[in-house]
């Protein structure tokens, strides 16, 4: 059974330079567990070209500014390189 369009979640994906771990820890250190789950971040690993250090987060798209503000906050090292809204649009 399919879901509706307008039920699904909207996305934003993110390249990220940093690790799984370091992410989790500054999503949560940065908006607490209600903030973490409202942004429901999703580590996607679709890339056969991935280079170390590289990550993709799927994150919803209301959250984004929160999301990034709480890299900036944190102490661990995350450059955000590059936001879309395709996967697709990652690549270019």
């Amino acid at each position: 059974m399919k879901i509706k369009s307008n039920m699904q979640s909207r996305r934003r994906y993110l390249l990220i330079n940093g690790t799984e771990e370091s992410v989790n820890k500054a999503i949560l250190e940065g908006l607490g567990a209600i903030g973490w789950a409202k942004a429901s971040p999703i580590f996607v690993d679709v890339r056969k070209d991935k280079k170390e250090g590289e990550i993709i987060l799927a994150i919803d798209r209301k959250e984004i500014n929160n999301v990034r503000s709480a890299f900036e906050l944190s102490e661990e090292n995350i450059k955000v390189k590059r936001v879309s809204g395709t996967l697709k649009g990652l690549e270019k």
